[in-house]
């Protein structure tokens, strides 16, 4: 214990008033009233103070204090990553069905266009109804070779359009993002045009004019579009008629219907509406077992699905009940949903991501915490000696406690603070690098709770190591140091 008449502010020696006493430890000098009064506790503006002597402590033992801020780092840098899949997916998802103003009419239960089946004349039947401005039919199926290449990330979906009706839609996704040629047209029934996304062009090397291969059918690109949503710019877009041949469809079936209102109803009341009017129509009531099936290669794949789980051989049906109606159950006939609500259905699995996102981050996160608790630990462990003097100069057990919880803070904050960094760079470089295929975001609240998370983490990795270290009488913690 060493009397003083200064006390080192930063590093800097600095005189007090002549009134005060200060009595210097290894660690720091705090003022007092005098060593044989009551105990102190250390005021507010000396905080400032403590975290720079907390900062001295760790760097004074460099390489233990850079592995455990490696170890936090990369858990936080990996918790970005990671949940910035599911804050991308929902990102994406918002983009894309905000651009989409109608309401979509899908078989009941059916995530996507792609496994949804509608009888086609329900598009007459909807376009008589008040509110309804133009109905569009709409044909989808995955395509499975492209130019000789099997897709499968990203996928590939062949489109149907009917032209006739597109036109006429005051505001239409892909006719609005032509960046080359030109868009489809009725005229475009009887030929095999296509137009394709940039992406598709980039991948396969296209430009207008060019032939592009799509499950064996020689496809001439007479437009190029660019959404710049990955959910929209995975299609091939052709006239219905030409998609009716080359999917096999049943010409009495399509996959979906768009439906564009003309703001005379409210959509909440135009789709009840129309889902009241077809309850207990479902499709398999109205559709031959022919389009059920999907007709061609699809269909004759599902029937032989069914005949395997069943075990009987396959059996031809008769010719005079093929194409009868088959008898259903009371049901809701089609679904009708806005583009948003068909957007929050999909966030739903975003959330349900996350889950599992957080279920593999918990590897690096307890590796990180055992890092932090190790640190504090040998940290506490070589200090008692300095942690009993200054018990012995008037500092109180949680004056100690709370100098060895900021130093956990401190580290706790250093390595969230490199490992958000490094997570929200590594965004950008993977979007860049596989921009057709994911995109990540690390939105400002993720990074807000990252950084929060890896304070709380430095903290409670400290505690223990508080604990032990107050728990002893100065005399014990110096014996012992």
């Amino acid at each position: 214990m060493i009397p003083s008449r200064a006390t080192v502010r930063m590093g800097q020696w600095e005189p007090l008033a002549p009134s005060a006493n200060v009595f210097c430890t290894g660690s720091a000098m705090i003022p007092g009233k005098n060593r044989h009064q009551r105990p102190f506790a250390i005021p507010l503006h000396w905080l400032p103070l403590m975290f720079a002597f907390a900062i001295r402590n760790l760097f004074s033992r460099p390489i233990r204090t850079v592995l455990a801020l490696l170890g936090l780092s990369v858990a936080i840098m990996g918790m970005v990553g990671l949940f910035s899949v599911a804050a991308g997916l929902q990102a994406t998802i918002d983009q894309t069905f905000g651009r989409v103003p109608g309401l979509l009419a899908m078989q009941p239960g059916a995530p996507f266009p792609l496994f949804s089946k509608l009888p086609a004349s329900w598009a007459d039947e909807i376009a008589q109804f008040p509110g309804v401005k133009t109905v569009c039919r709409e044909l989808w199926s995955r395509v499975q070779l492209v130019d000789g290449k099997v897709t499968f990330n990203p996928p590939r979906f062949l489109f149907g359009m009917d032209l006739d009706n597109v036109g006429h839609l005051t505001k239409s996704v892909y006719r609005g993002d032509i960046v080359e040629g030109r868009f489809l047209t009725p005229d475009d029934e009887d030929k095999l045009n296509c137009v394709i996304s940039g992406e598709i062009a980039r991948d396969y090397k296209k430009t207008v004019g060019d032939i592009l291969r799509v499950d064996g059918v020689d496809l001439t690109i007479v437009g190029i579009y660019e959404t710049g949503s990955m959910l929209l710019d995975v299609a091939i877009l052709v006239h219905s008629a030409t998609g009716r041949k080359m999917m096999q469809f049943d010409p009495a079936s399509i996959s979906s219907l768009y439906i564009e209102p003309d703001g005379t109803v409210p959509n909440e009341v135009l789709l009840a509406t129309i889902q009241q009017h077809f309850k207990g129509r479902g499709p398999a009531a109205e559709l031959s077992m022919s389009a059920l099936t999907g007709g061609g290669p699809q269909g004759a794949i599902t029937d032989m699905a069914l005949n395997l789980l069943s075990g009987s051989k396959p059996k031809p049906a008769p010719k005079a009940e093929k194409d009868s109606p088959l008898k259903v159950v009371d049901d809701d006939g089609i679904e009708v949903r806005t583009a948003q609500e068909f957007g929050q259905r999909l966030n739903s699995f975003s959330s349900e991501l996350d889950i599992f996102l957080w279920l593999m981050n918990t590897i690096g996160v307890v590796i990180a915490l055992l890092s932090i608790l190790n640190t504090m630990m040998m940290s506490v462990s070589e200090r008692l000696i300095e942690f009993g003097v200054l018990r012995a100069n008037g500092w109180t057990a949680r004056d100690v406690l709370k100098l060895i919880v900021a130093e956990s803070a401190v580290l706790g904050f250093c390595g969230g603070a490199i490992g958000c960094v490094l997570g929200w760079l590594g965004t950008f470089v993977v979007n860049w690098y596989f921009a057709a295929k994911i995109y990540l975001y690390a939105s400002p609240p993720l990074l807000l709770t990252s950084l929060i998370f890896a304070i709380a983490l430095g903290i409670f990795g400290g505690v223990y190591p508080a604990m032990m270290a107050v728990r002893m009488s100065p005399i014990d913690a110096i014996r012992r140091g």
